[in-house]
């Protein structure tokens, strides 16, 4: 998959080739034939966690009736599809209905991760807080539902939805998902909604993941998976980056990056079509004991 990060592969696919670099510098920064290196050309981390923060404060900022930046929708919200409609209509009505509205993700993770009474959950990239929210629920007073985002609107937005819903036992913290700001072995549960696929270091994520998780702890996600035959001018596209798309890895790689972060028990499960490309999926796994 052609990350947008430095690239191990020993030669520039097409599309990194064309915009790699000033058309003036093209040459020295791709070349051609074995010594051709996508180093200059790919995409930062900085750049797509930049990209990603934009799009979804504007997001967050018109969740909370902001006409600001309402010109830039993320993905299509078509029911069934993306946000809030993929959650049951109980859920929905338990929570402020800013937190539906900032709800952007490809899944309910809350609806399959199984959460018990007392247990301890962090959800990654947060958002305005409807998987914190409704986690908080299911644990209980003794339990605890962490959420982790970088982008100040929607935690504040989150904040804001947590008071509204006097839901004392959610925590929201500011971070990256590469950077887990938890102990380790401290969380029971990991949940993300259309997440990881947002992170230029898929491996770093899932490594943290494994660290903070418990002995036979889990995670649930929902994200997306990529097709195989996923063309360059989608991976290539930062829109669809942000959009959870773009940056998709094939189930072979997620498979992959659980197992070398040390987790088990891996299943993905396809659930609905996203893209030409791309399907919305149930991962799980745990860490052994």
């Amino acid at each position: 998959m052609a990350e947008l990060e430095k690239s191990a592969e020993p030669c520039c696919q097409p599309a990194d080739r064309a915009t790699c670099c000033e058309p003036a510098e093209k040459a020295a920064c791709c070349g051609h034939g074995d010594g051709c290196s996508c180093s200059e050309g790919a995409k930062p981390a900085s750049d797509v966690r930049e990209e990603v923060r934009r799009r979804y404060a504007a997001a967050a900022e018109a969740a909370a009736g902001s006409p600001c930046c309402s010109k830039e929708p993320l993905l299509d919200p078509a029911a069934g599809i993306f946000g809030a409609s993929l959650y049951d209509v109980a859920d929905r009505e338990r929570i402020p209905d800013t937190a539906a509205l900032a709800s952007l993700g490809c899944g309910n993770p809350t609806a399959v991760a199984e959460l018990r009474e007392g247990e301890t959950v962090l959800d990654l990239g947060s958002g305005g807080g409807i998987d914190v929210l409704l986690s908080a629920r299911r644990v209980g007073p003794g339990g605890i539902a962490h959420g982790l985002d970088m982008t100040d609107e929607m935690l504040d937005l989150a904040r804001r939805n947590a008071a509204e819903a006097g839901i004392a036992n959610a925590v929201f913290h500011k971070g990256y998902i590469e950077e887990i700001p938890l102990d380790d072995e401290s969380v029971d549960v990991v949940i993300s909604n259309c997440v990881i696929n947002l992170s230029g270091d898929k491996q770093r994520v899932l490594n943290e993941v494994a660290r903070v998780l418990r002995p036979t702890g889990r995670l649930a996600f929902s994200d997306i998976i990529a097709d195989e035959d996923m063309d360059d001018a989608t991976r290539s596209d930062m829109a669809q980056w942000t959009g959870c798309i773009a940056g998709a890895l094939t189930r072979a790689e997620f498979v992959r990056a659980l197992r070398t972060a040390g987790l088990v028990d891996v299943e993905i499960t396809a659930t609905h079509r996203v893209h030409d490309h791309a399907t919305s999926a149930i991962i799980r796994a745990r860490r052994p004991a």
